[in-house]
């Protein structure tokens, strides 16, 4: 159960936290992972290790802002790989404030990314899916897609956005076998949550790390590794009979905080 053997997956933001477990995870279950990178670095170490393990991955420098170049390599790929079956949009960026003092910069910043970045991978990545036989899509969301934290005024609505796209995706395409669902993480332990605490409340790291984990009912962040867990599920064929879904990974803050 939950194969990739014979997949080709396209990853985007896999250099780190919930993109690098991803990339990890399907390539350990049999996928050819594509590493869709700013920082091509941390792509290529997510790389070195996925082979040092026994799978097979490559990274490759794209902005998925723009999307001419997002549309290049999407092509570039299909013809390398013949097929392009899997489809993850991890790449996103975070933004603290509310309406008042979120500036127009950052306002644009945050969807150019976190919004043209999903819809520039989702109509490359859709347009080849439709036309050879179909394929599975995973969009990484928010718990914020659905309800309010304080200060994140743009990044809410960029992912409110993301929610909606893949309910889109999944009526549109129905008939062409292309699955969309979405997951919606909570607090995700990463890299980017101790340089947010870090930068933020210096000398008060150890208390703002307890702060935040106890947000969540179960009493602590969730790790990258559950996150990618649900999107292999999602893009194996067990999952055959889910479209247009999401799926929170968020330690019981929705429902039941």
């Amino acid at each position: 159960m939950f194969s990739l053997t014979g997949k080709n997956a396209v990853i985007t933001g896999g250099g780190s936290g919930i993109g690098r477990a991803i990339a990890q995870t399907f390539a350990k279950q049999g996928a050819h992972v594509d590493i869709l990178e700013t920082n091509t670095d941390a792509g290529a170490q997510t790389v070195r290790d996925i082979q040092a393990a026994g799978g097979s991955a490559a990274v490759h420098a794209c902005d998925v802002t723009k999307q001419a170049e997002v549309k290049s390599l999407f092509e570039n790929l299909a013809r390398e790989r013949g097929r392009l079956h899997l489809l993850v949009n991890n790449a996103g960026i975070a933004h603290v404030g509310n309406v008042v003092n979120t500036t127009e910069a950052d306002f644009d910043r945050v969807m150019a990314v976190n919004v043209k970045g999903v819809y520039n991978c989702l109509q490359a990545g859709v347009a080849h899916m439709a036309a050879h036989g179909g394929g599975a899509i995973v969009n990484i969301a928010s718990t914020v897609s659905v309800m309010a934290i304080n200060d994140r005024f743009a990044y809410s609505t960029s992912k409110g956005a993301v929610l909606s796209m893949t309910y889109a995706v999944a009526k549109d395409f129905l008939r062409q076998n292309v699955r969309c669902n979405a997951i919606l993480p909570g607090r995700i332990h990463t890299p980017f949550v101790d340089g947010f605490i870090a930068k933020n409340y210096p000398g008060r790291e150890a208390e703002m790390f307890q702060k935040l984990s106890e947000y969540q009912p179960v009493g602590r962040m969730g790790k990258p590794e559950e996150v990618a867990a649900v999107a292999l599920f999602l893009c194996t064929d067990e999952a055959s009979f889910i479209t247009g879904c999401n799926y929170p990974v968020d330690g019981g803050t929705i429902h039941i905080r």
